[in-house]
């Protein structure tokens, strides 16, 4: 009888295991740490002298005051003036409605807001160009002066920068990953945007850009086709407040063409925005479509400690893709429109701010992985003296942003001065009625004076600056007073030609001499008096 061959049984080899990551690189791969030290750093700058020493500017004080009507009174308002700021003031009243804590209640959403638009920025940052990248784009973004400023205002400019933010990564992942529910966040959280603030609706041409150079040709229509949707479904909930607000336009009157310095500033930062796109770090994962630069196939290897892209159905943007268009596109269609009517002014296209801080965020982690050979000690030694150097000239702007003198229209001030100006009895008169914003701060400095024009108070009206008296009715009044504090704008500045402020002007000019002066920010204070009895 045979024996049957002995088996030898061999145990499996164990598969290899990937040596774990060094434990820095785990912690820069950290999504954890892409929101939590951004919006640590964001919330530090925000809450660093938040009061302001007690100053509000103009139309801080008409949020103030405005948040604290009810619900009711601020729908009334708005139909008067300031739709556009109609959520905004709902808004706020909520907030009051919950805590009522002074100046920290009023600029706390805004301080909020920005955190969560630098974590956004770190996260988008991060879907695009990789850990380092987005963690250094969401650390420049709290750390540029016009993000610094608005942080700490009670308007809506730093919630809609954050909004805008939001959207730009949910329109990044609807491109990669397309479904209806994605195109439907992004719809509502760019309509909220432009509800807050009308211009937003400039970041959908922006963003229309990035669909377009990040699409493969083989999907353009159908992406183009659900990217129009999503915009149709914003422009129809914004179209009634739209052309509800054109009734108000008078209130942005007041804006003039863009300066020298206005042009030069965004032609210099576009600059920097094109150039930080030129050292844009190129991803697997992260380019497609007519308009990008090249194949990416042949990417260099990520720098060490950068973890690689996660491939997603379709690709990623490339990061300049989405943000060169935010930088660029909505204040230079806002300066373009100059010649039909002004309406540029820097917070109103905030977020160009966040296109900025991605490009920078790239181009930092870029230029550190050229200096990749250079020894530790001396790289460490670069940065270290890099990041002093930025601190070094970020701390005066972020100093002087904290003072009230970086205000220019400090209703505070003007407050004040009217009360040192003034004596128990005197009367009082604002040219133009506009003007009377500045009693919204201190209402209680103005108390033992007579507002000469004045017929319904802002509350009693609906409105900003309340209702004013006929003309003859002003011209009377003001000849039965012995004094007149006046409270003017900077000479220079257009005169309305409404008949009760020419009124105003001529009774003064005919039966008045002034007695003394004060400037006090965008406010000139006159004291006037019956001739020979200053």
């Amino acid at each position: 009888m045979g024996t049957e061959p002995a088996i030898l049984l061999v145990p499996p080899l164990p598969r290899p295991v990937a040596p774990a990551p060094p434990l820095r690189a785990r912690v820069l791969d950290s999504r954890a740490l892409a929101v939590l030290a951004p919006s640590s750093l964001a919330l530090a700058l925000g809450m660093w002298g938040i009061g302001r020493r007690g100053t509000l500017w103009g139309d801080e004080a008409v949020t103030y005051e405005v948040a604290h009507r009810a619900p009711g009174q601020i729908w009334d308002t708005a139909g008067h003036a300031d739709a556009v700021h109609g959520l905004y003031y709902l808004l706020m009243h909520g907030v009051f409605a919950l805590w009522d804590g002074g100046l920290v209640a009023l600029r706390l959403p805004s301080v909020l807001a920005v955190a969560a638009a630098s974590a956004g920025v770190a996260l988008l940052g991060r879907a695009l160009a990789g850990p380092r990248a987005g963690l250094l784009a969401g650390l420049v973004l709290p750390l540029l002066p016009a993000v610094q400023r608005y942080a700490q205002e009670g308007r809506s400019y730093a919630l809609v920068c954050a909004l805008v933010t939001w959207a730009s990564w949910l329109l990044a992942y609807a491109l990669a990953r397309p479904a209806r529910w994605r195109w439907a966040a992004y719809a509502g959280v760019a309509l909220t945007a432009c509800l807050l603030h009308e211009f937003a609706v400039l970041t959908l041409l922006a963003h229309g850009v990035t669909v377009v150079c990040s699409t493969p040709p083989h999907l353009f229509a159908r992406t183009l086709r659900a990217w129009g949707t999503a915009v149709c479904a914003v422009g129809a909930g914004v179209l009634p407040l739209a052309v509800f607000s054109t009734t108000q336009s008078a209130q942005v009157d007041w804006i003039g063409a863009p300066g020298a310095r206005d042009v030069l500033g965004f032609a210099v930062v576009t600059a920097v925005g094109v150039a930080c796109a030129g050292t844009a770090r190129c991803v697997p994962g992260t380019a497609a479509g007519p308009c990008a630069a090249g194949p990416c196939a042949a990417a260099p290897p990520l720098a060490s400690g950068a973890a690689p892209p996660v491939l997603s159905p379709l690709p990623l943007p490339r990061l300049e893709a989405l943000a060169l268009p935010l930088l660029i596109l909505p204040t230079a269609l806002l300066m373009a429109l100059t010649p039909l009517r002004p309406f540029y002014v820097e917070r109103y296209v905030l977020s160009y701010t966040v296109g900025l801080a991605l490009l920078l965020g790239a181009a930092l982690d870029r230029s550190r992985g050229r200096r990749a050979r250079v020894d530790t000690a001396r790289r460490r030694a670069v940065a270290v003296l890099a990041v002093a150097a930025a601190l070094a000239a970020l701390w005066p702007v972020g100093t002087y942003l904290r003072t009230p003198q970086s205000r220019q229209n400090d209703a505070t001030a003007v407050a004040r001065a009217v009360r040192e100006s003034a004596r128990p009895g005197d009367g009082l008169l604002f040219l133009p009625a506009r003007r009377r914003v500045w009693t919204l701060a201190r209402p209680g400095d103005f108390r033992g004076l007579t507002d000469l024009a004045l017929d319904r108070s802002p509350v009693a009206s609906d409105t900003l600056h309340g209702t004013e008296l006929p003309a003859a009715r002003v011209r009377e009044r003001m000849l039965a007073a012995r004094r007149i504090v006046a409270v003017h704008d900077l000479p220079g500045q257009p005169l309305e030609p409404a008949g009760g402020e020419a009124v105003k002007r001529a009774v003064l000019r005919a039966y008045f001499e002034e007695c003394r002066g004060r400037t006090v920010t965008r406010a000139r204070i006159t004291v006037h008096a019956r001739p020979g009895h200053c």
